[in-house]
Order: structure tokens, then sequence, then C-alpha cells
């Protein structure tokens, strides 16, 4: 082909996308999916249930029972089966809400919240670490946003003071997770349901991490609250549950908006059947086998014990980051380890800040203490 002949068609277009990844590999940023191998320390399967034998009989049995895989449709339209509103029914009973309801996913669900809930003259603050579906749900939103210092609760009270003064009229919005997905730490819930009642405003709690782990019975660190008229909270079901899905509890009249106006519940095909009835079991499991977080609590203060010294934090949760800083380094210690049989992962960013790029640590009962004096080990020789 010659200088003048014109490029074939999407020549120029795929040319461009290979100089972005390879921008990408430069900076050592470049994802890829790799399958899963070696010891867990890398899912947020926190209490083992995914792949438990436990799980596959209840699912076993809601196929017994007649209960199908696919929904068909969208919960509007013929979607809507009984497993889900089951499921609605004994979640809010077991969170202590009005009212629950079901969605495909957290980030759907983050995605509804916020687009859906605020209004034009409303303002949200949120944490300045809040995952990405927030932040997403907020763009789709009509909200005025803005970021508060990480876990500093006077920064929330200080951004709706200072929107008030400029002007703002209607409700203030904070949004938070219960525990850090990234960082591992908590959010003072007490003192955030203080600003909110004090300054008349709503309070978002993602439990995506906590659900299952923290609070009476795994449900989470803002169990205390629920129930309130000024609190609306998101449990995800694919994490210490060990399914699919997530459940946003509030009053009734929350989810009955939701309804009406979650574009991504509206019109999206709801959720498996066979999932909603799997996160019954699992919230049954957790009641009727509370050995289960007392185990993954013990298992947490093992692995704080040994790995602390070698510099991950000391958060006190199963999420436990060595922040190794450069991208590339820590990249090739993630390597060394899985070499070893560890599924570490490297986190950098723009998932974190930049120069924070970490090992997340995830402790769950998919191993045991052997298995993290092992990772201690080759750790130490790692770093």
């Amino acid at each position: 082909m010659s200088r003048s002949d014109p490029l074939p068609p999407g020549a120029a277009f795929q040319a461009k996308l290979h100089g972005d990844l390879d921008a990408l590999t430069a900076r050592h940023r470049r994802r890829a999916l790799a399958a899963r191998a070696g010891h867990d320390f890398a899912s947020n399967d926190y209490l083992g249930l995914a792949g438990s034998p436990e799980m596959r009989a209840i699912v076993a049995d809601a196929l017994a029972r007649g209960v199908p895989i696919g929904a068909g449709g969208s919960r509007l339209l013929r979607g809507n089966h009984e497993e889900h509103e089951a499921l609605e029914a004994e979640a809010a009973t077991w969170a202590g809400s009005e009212a629950a309801l079901y969605f495909s996913t957290g980030f759907a669900a983050n995605g509804g919240i916020f687009a859906a809930l605020p209004g034009t003259e409303d303002l949200v603050v949120y944490d300045e670490l809040i995952h990405a579906s927030a932040h997403d749900g907020m763009r789709l939103g009509r909200a005025t946003r803005v970021a508060a210092a990480h876990n500093q609760v006077e920064a929330f009270a200080d951004a709706i003071a200072g929107w008030r003064c400029e002007g703002g009229k209607g409700r203030p919005w904070i949004a938070v997770e219960s525990l850090y997905s990234m960082d591992g730490d908590t959010a003072p819930i007490a003192e955030l349901i203080a600003v909110a009642d004090r300054e008349d405003a709503v309070l978002i709690v993602d439990e995506a991490h906590a659900t299952g782990v923290f609070g009476p019975g795994g449900r989470g660190l803002a169990a205390a609250w629920e129930g309130r008229d000024n609190l609306i909270t998101l449990r995800t079901c694919g994490k210490a549950l060990g399914a699919e899905g997530a459940l946003v509890c509030a009053s009734r009249a929350v989810c009955d908006v939701l309804i009406n106006r979650a574009r991504g519940f509206i019109f999206s095909t709801a959720p498996s059947p066979l999932m909603a009835a799997a996160v019954r079991g699992a919230l049954d499991l957790l009641d009727r086998e509370p050995e289960r977080i007392a185990r993954l609590d013990a298992l947490v203060r093992h692995a704080h014990d040994r790995l602390v010294p070698l510099g991950a934090l000391a958060t006190g949760t199963p999420i436990m980051p060595v922040i190794v800083g450069d991208d590339a380094r820590t990249m090739a210690i993630a390597a060394r380890l899985q070499a070893q049989g560890f599924d570490v992962r490297g986190i950098r960013p723009p998932t974190v800040p930049v120069g924070t790029a970490r090992l997340r640590l995830s402790i769950t009962l998919n191993v045991d203490e052997t298995v993290i004096d092992a990772l201690a080990a080759a750790l130490k020789e790692a770093l």
C-alpha cells in the first residue's frame, strides 16, 4: 500500500486504542484479567460462603423447588418473582428497616440512589474515598456535589454550612462507606448521624464490605440506627453473603421512589430469582451460624499480629493494605507473591490516589492461620 492510499476502515481507530494501551503499559497501569490461582488474599468472600457446601445446597434446593435461573424481564414487567419479594421482606426484617429493594449489583444500586433521590436544589457531600459507583450515580443526578476530606466529620458539616451561606435551599445528603474497600478503615457513623440530624440531612451508608462482617449478626456498622427516616443503607450480596446483587434498605417511600425513578432498576432485566433465593439462604446462615463471624474475627486478629509488623496497616478489619507507593514495584511484589502461591493483587491509580499504590490483603475464611503465616514469610522476603 502506498503512502497515498487511504487507511482501511477502522484502522485509525484501532491504532488509537493500541496507543492508549501502550501508554498504560508504559506507566505500569495496564490491567488484564487473570484466572484465580493460589491462596485467596484478593477476594471479598469474607465468610467463605461463595463456594461453600452450604450455599450449594441452598441453590440446589431452590432449583428443586422450581426457582428459575433467569427473570426473563424487568421487575416492572414479567421479571418480578416471588423470590425477589420474599428476599426483600426478609431482608428488611433482618436489617431492621421498613423496606428493602433488590438490585442486580451494588454498582446499579448506588447509581439508582444518587441519580434518583437528591433533587436539583440539593447538595450531596461525599467522602473523598467513596466508591466509583457513587461517583457515577452523582454524575447522573441533578444535585450539587462536593467532596469532604476522608472521615473528617467537621468537613461534612462545613461543606453544608458553606453551601447554605451561598444560598443553598434544598436538602443536604451525606454519603459514605461504612468500611472502605481500599483503606480498610471505618466511618464515624455515630458522629455523621449527629450531623445529619442537626442539618436535616439524609445519610447514605454503603455497607458493602461491612455486611456479614460487623454489627450484630453481620448486619453492618450502621445497624444500630437502621429504620431512621434520614438513613439509607446499601448491603451488597456478592461479598460476605457469597451470592450476587444488592439490597437498598430504607423507608417504603424511598424504595417506591427508586422503583419509579431509578433507571438502572426500571430498564434492566431483574436479578436472577435463583440468586435472590441464595441471598435469603445466606442471611439465614448468618443467624444460624454466628461462629463464622467469630472465626473471621479471630483470623483477622491473627493476620494483624503477623502482617502489621511487615508494613500492613493496622485497620482492625479484614482489609489490610500494604502501601508500596511506586506502581511498578507494587506489581512486581504482587507477581512474586502470586508465583509462590498467594493470590495477592496490586492496586494502582486511579483506583487509589497517586503515590499510594498498594497490595490489598483481604482476610477471608478461605485461608487459615498456617497460610497467613506462610504469606507473612513470603511478604517479608519480597519487601
